[in-house]
């Protein structure tokens, strides 16, 4: 028995890992890899198990970096189920097939370059609109906290890692011979502390292996007072000083975020009211999804809807959904926010609005989430003095701020205390989903601190479970 570490190893995507029981075998995420060209050419490579053999995949949470290689496992011949929340499922039905889109739009685009060269082909794309479609019916959603036999001998439960709606920590009980359990955990992406709407992560007391989350695991967070008075400075120096606020925000929880704390600044009439656009087709669907499941919503959110508010809605908030709306946008240059994806800058509509905005020097460009190596919004915050967008080079005059107490990714501290609540100490902790300075860092702490055995794998370890 042996769990394979095929993604989200030295690196912070691409997640997956294939769990190998007897003649099963199991998935455990099939997210794409994200970042330079070299890091998402990976995403092309063939899968290193045969696809029909695969008996059940078990999802984290619904991103890209987590889910986005499911489309391609179907098409290439899975035939088992996806395990995960009903949320988690919802968010993927509209999130995999737009990401569908963009793998054919990505492959049209690199088909034109190519045009007219002697290496001139047609670039097929990873996979369609309509693989993305069809994969759903593979997904079949439970709840948490409820035990579920995923093949013979191996038993599921997810509970909420607070990281986005629908987020699991997943718990895995394999039997190993009669009478002989052992039991392995899956972080996810553990999300922050009072982090706004969804809950706060899920205690687990024991395991024999975890697997947990390093992105953030050689820092610490701005506190949610911090992240809330900077947000609030930037807004009320725009209101006095004019400009633009231009935020890249990843569609599904980041977005979200940003709204609940902008209804909560307004509220208590820290800012004034100014209109703010959600200017991505993707969020839109994604807020309709979160208001679906309000009964998974942290207790802040709750007091809002008990009172007949809408906690994801305020004066002056405007959804943006076609494209002729969104280029009209091109005409606000003062007192307005601009919340759009992609969040690391890569696709979508936030390229043409810092195309417009990255060179004005009242304009304020406030990243609030995680950066990729080798991505354009990792450039800006780096300090880049010029950057190409569509193939031309930009100076950048805007603002750049980093806001971090933003991540749904729990910091160091909050990591480390996740950990600390297991009353059994596990036979090892298996560093993973973290960049390679950051993942050795983090495993001499746990050791240091909480005295755990730690383990780093590299992509294509495998890791063999002991009773």
């Amino acid at each position: 028995m042996n769990i394979q570490c095929l993604g989200a190893a030295g690196t912070v995507t691409g997640s997956c890992y294939l769990l190998a029981v007897g003649e099963y075998r199991v998935l455990v995420d099939c997210g794409m890899f994200q970042g330079s060209g070299e890091m998402e050419e990976r995403n092309r490579e063939p899968f290193v198990f045969e696809p029909g053999e695969i008996d059940a995949v078990v999802l984290t949470h619904a991103h890209i970096d987590h889910s986005g290689l499911i489309p391609k496992l179907c098409r290439d011949g899975f035939r088992g189920r996806v395990i995960c929340t009903h949320s988690t499922a919802e968010l993927c039905s509209i999130l995999l097939p737009d990401s569908g889109h963009i793998q054919e739009m990505e492959a049209e685009r690199r088909s034109r370059k190519k045009k007219g060269t002697r290496v001139a082909r047609h670039i097929r794309p990873l996979y369609t609109e309509e693989d993305g479609r069809r994969c759903l019916s593979r997904f079949f959603g439970i709840d948490y906290d409820e035990m579920h036999e995923i093949v013979p001998g191996v038993q599921v439960r997810l509970q909420d890692a607070g990281h986005v709606l629908g987020s699991a920590i997943i718990e895995l009980w394999v039997e190993v011979e009669e009478g002989k359990t052992c039991k392995v955990v899956f972080s996810g992406d553990l999300g922050s502390r009072g982090q706004a709407i969804v809950k706060d992560p899920t205690w687990i007391a024991e395991a024999d292996y975890v697997f947990i989350e390093s992105t953030y695991g050689d820092r610490l967070h701005d506190h949610k007072i911090d992240r809330r008075q900077r947000l609030s400075s930037i807004v009320q120096r725009v209101q006095e000083e004019g400009g633009t606020i231009i935020v890249p925000s990843f569609a599904v929880g980041r977005t979200q975020e940003i709204i609940y704390e902008l209804t909560e600044l307004l509220a208590h009439g820290t800012i004034k009211p100014f209109p703010v656009f959600i200017d991505s087709p993707l969020a839109v669907e994604a807020t309709r999804v979160f208001r679906n499941h309000e009964d998974v919503f942290d207790e802040e959110s709750q007091v809002y809807i008990q009172r007949g508010t809408d906690p994801l809605a305020f004066p002056g908030l405007v959804f943006v959904e076609t494209k002729e709306e969104s280029q009209r946008l091109n005409m606000v240059t003062s007192g307005a926010m601009i919340i759009s994806s992609s969040g690391m800058c890569e696709a979508g509509r936030i390229k043409h609005h810092l195309r417009h905005h990255i060179w004005r020097p009242k304009s304020h460009l406030v990243f609030v989430g995680y950066q990729a190596p080798g991505t354009l919004g990792r450039r800006i915050v780096d300090g880049a003095r010029h950057v190409r967008i569509f193939g031309r080079d930009y100076k950048v005059a805007a603002h750049v701020h980093m806001i971090e107490g933003f991540s749904a990714h729990a910091d160091r501290g909050g990591l480390l205390d996740w950990l600390g609540g297991f009353i059994q100490k596990p036979k090892k902790v298996i560093v993973v989903h973290g960049e390679p300075d950051v993942r050795k860092i983090f495993a001499q702490t746990i050791e240091e601190e909480l005295g755990f055995e730690t383990v780093i794998p590299e992509r294509f370890d495998s890791i063999e479970l002991l009773v």
